[in-house]
C-alpha cells in the first residue's frame, strides 16, 4: 500500500531554506557519508512525486536541461503555466490536495508518493490528515531564520519514531510515522 512521505533536509532550527529561498549551506553538505546509499533506499520504493510549483520552478532553473525524475510521474500543484521538460510525465493541477490522493496512489503504482520540496506543500497533506511519514535529515546548522519544514495550521498528533541514524558529518536521519488524525 502506498505512503505519503515527506523526504527532507533541514538546519537544526527547522529549516528547509532561507528566507530567500537559498539552499547554500546545503549544497555544501553534498557527498556526506550515507547520503546517497539512504536517498538511493528511499527512491527505490518511490513510484510517484508530488511537489509545488515553486519547487519545480527551481528545479527548472537549477537543473537546466536535466529533469532529475526521467524515469518517475511526477504531479505539480500550481496556479501557473509552467513548461515540461521533454520526455518528462509531469501532470500539473490545483485544487485541495485530498483530491488528488487516490490519483497519486494509483500513478505510484502501490509504490510510495514522496512530497519533495517546500513545506508549505507537505503542511497541507498534513493538515488534512493525509501525511503519512516524514523522513528529515537534520542538518548540523543554525540559519536561524527561513522556511519551516513543516508550517502546519495546528498541532499534529503525536509522531511515532520508527528509525533514527546518524551518518557522515553529524547528519541524524529520523524517520516518523503520522498518528491518524482523531
Amino acid at each position: 500500500m502506498s505512503s505519503l512521505q515527506y523526504f527532507v533536509a533541514s538546519s537544526l532550527d527547522g529549516f528547509i531554506a532561507t528566507a530567500d529561498d537559498r539552499l547554500e549551506w546545503l549544497l555544501e553538505f553534498d557527498g556526506f557519508a550515507g547520503g546517497k546509499e539512504s536517498y538511493d533506499a528511499f527512491m527505490a520504493d518511490v513510484g510517484c512525486i508530488v511537489m509545488g510549483g515553486e519547487t519545480y520552478a527551481w528545479l527548472l532553473e537549477h537543473e537546466p536541461g536535466n529533469w532529475p525524475y526521467p524515469a518517475t510521474p511526477c504531479w505539480v500543484f500550481t496556479h501557473h503555466e509552467l513548461p515540461a521538460p521533454p520526455g518528462a510525465d509531469i501532470t500539473f493541477v490545483r485544487g485541495p490536495v485530498g483530491e488528488f490522493v487516490g490519483d497519486l496512489k494509483e500513478a505510484a503504482a502501490a509504490r510510495n508518493v514522496w512530497i519533495v520540496g517546500g513545506g508549505v506543500l507537505a503542511a497541507q497533506f498534513a493538515d488534512a490528515g493525509l501525511l503519512d511519514e516524514l523522513i528529515v535529515s537534520i542538518i548540523p546548522v543554525v540559519l536561524g531564520s527561513g522556511k519551516q519544514v513543516l508550517p502546519v495550521q495546528a498541532p499534529t498528533p503525536p509522531l511515532e519514531l520508527i528509525s533514527s541514524r546518524t551518518m557522515g558529518r553529524g547528519i541524524t536521519e529520523l524517520h516518523f510515522r503520522f498518528s491518524p488524525k482523531p
